[in-house]
């Protein structure tokens, strides 16, 4: 294999960078020359693919978002967007094809692979919810950004004695939810995994107020009462429902944060820099040594391959005893 590709699609994600970086270069070091393809499959499908040098990945570790840009592409789902794409990768000479995203992005991957072109994934996405991997890449530097977050929303919180439910990502995946809300000490955690309670958090409010704390902090998934609405609704959002539900049964000053898309960006952590780094030079080695339809992950501190059927069919779920544990230490 003298010619691969990378392509980055879905939702950007921290550490796509890295992921390039590393995988340019182990392709470059072996005698390959290296294609990114711009725009997710949408760029595949109209031939946005340009060659790219170490000068050009030279500096892009340290940048969050992905250099090579990303989009949704309705098309690629017909068996025409399809083909088209794979016309491209033979105008190209293009033989083998990296793949850094999430589930979408490894579905298109697979239907590649259905039409005989070489591919390997990389778990790329915030929401942490990809197979056969403990972490995707952007899950650890989005913690960090909503942990800050509430650092800073805890203070005002003090301040004035209020309530503050902050919404952080998750449609289907309570991940972040969980994981933010325990390193940041919330006083409750709605996941989509576990259906709300709204009357126990109000209970633990109240609770939290007769021992002589007058703030509290709860963090909600977008996804908790199914599909997410259009974020600039922030009426309809699952903040605001649950926040206005707690003012009405506390009459206490409450107050919504949706964090939003700033979760997304932001310089990837030590944790995404290396995981990228290391997945991009695997998928590399992988395609040169003739592996297809694999993905990367990351288990038990190692490296492991899996299949792409594998990594789609194994959800990656939240683990209860975690959750279990962050209602025991908020309940006290």
């Amino acid at each position: 294999m003298k010619r691969i590709g990378i392509i980055t699609s879905g939702g950007d994600a921290p550490g796509m960078n890295a992921a390039i970086r590393a995988a340019t270069l182990t392709g470059i070091n072996a005698g390959c020359q290296v294609f990114g393809i711009k725009r997710g499959y949408q760029g595949l499908i109209t031939g946005e693919i340009v060659e790219l040098s170490s000068t050009a990945v030279s500096d892009i570790l340290h940048r969050g978002g992905t250099v090579l840009h990303s989009a949704r592409c309705p098309e690629f789902a017909t068996k025409e967007g399809q083909k088209m794409a794979l016309e491209q990768l033979e105008e190209f000479q293009i033989e083998g094809l990296v793949v850094i995203g999430g589930d979408g992005s490894f579905r298109g991957a697979r239907d590649l692979n259905k039409m005989g072109f070489v591919t390997v994934g990389i778990p790329a996405t915030i929401d942490n919810d990809i197979g056969c991997t403990d972490c995707s890449l952007g899950f650890d530097t989005t913690l960090n950004t909503v942990l800050d977050a509430i650092n800073k929303i805890r203070d005002t919180a003090i301040s004035h004695d209020r309530v503050y439910v902050v919404e952080v990502m998750g449609k289907n995946s309570g991940f972040i939810a969980l994981y933010s809300g325990l390193a940041g000490g919330a006083d409750a955690i709605l996941v989509p995994e576990i259906e709300p309670d709204l009357d126990m958090v109000v209970k633990r409010i109240e609770e939290i107020n007769r021992k002589g704390r007058g703030h509290s902090i709860v963090i909600v998934a977008e996804g908790i009462f199914g599909d997410p609405v259009n974020a600039l609704s922030t009426t309809e959002s699952s903040a605001f429902k649950v926040g206005t539900y707690i003012k009405q049964k506390t009459g206490k000053d409450t107050r919504i944060t949706i964090l939003g898309h700033i979760q997304r960006g932001g310089s990837p952590s030590a944790l995404d820099r290396t995981l990228g780094t290391r997945f991009g030079a695997t998928a590399t080695k992988m395609l040169l040594d003739g592996e297809t339809e694999k993905m990367v992950g990351w288990v038990k501190s190692k490296i492991k391959i899996s299949t792409m059927d594998e990594a789609m069919a194994a959800k990656n779920r939240i683990d209860p005893k975690l959750y279990q544990l962050a209602e025991i230490l908020a309940s006290n």
